[in-house]
């Protein structure tokens, strides 16, 4: 049996605030929602339950400082409509030196942690991706 990993921690001044935007994000749920740790996971029974790492917010007492060395990609089927919807909810957009030609759009959470949201996988991508998905699904049990 392999390895998971179990979750992704992001330190944080405020984990609450950081969670309900992260749940909303991704349309995950709150599973902790106890300072110092809030925990945010797939919903159960989701196509990412017990796959995806959940997102672990521990308060810290200091800002976020210097670079991201770790990021998530978002990919939407509608690249415009996700950052909007992003931006609506706290996100903001980031500059990190990426072109203006390049393919996804850089934006920050609440405390300035960059993420970027793709563009939409063409669709042979996606059918195959889901083949993959339901193919594993079918031998490895829920």
């Amino acid at each position: 049996m392999g390895l998971r990993i179990g979750a992704l921690i992001v330190d944080c001044t405020d984990p609450g605030r950081l969670a309900r935007f992260w749940a909303e994000a991704l349309d995950w749920v709150i599973s902790r929602d106890v300072d110092p740790e809030w925990v945010v996971e797939p919903p159960e029974g989701s196509r990412e339950d017990c796959v995806v790492a959940d997102l672990l917010f521990i308060k810290v007492p200091e800002p976020r400082s210097g670079k991201n060395r770790l990021h998530l990609d978002l990919r939407p089927e509608d690249q415009q409509a996700e950052v909007a919807r992003l931006e609506a909810l706290g996100a903001t957009r980031a500059d990190v030196g990426q072109r203006e030609d390049d393919p996804w759009i850089v934006m920050a959470d609440p405390e300035g942690n960059e993420f970027c949201v793709q563009n939409a996988h063409p669709p042979t991508v996606r059918a195959e991706w889901l083949r993959r998905y339901e193919a594993y699904r079918s031998t490895s049990g829920p």
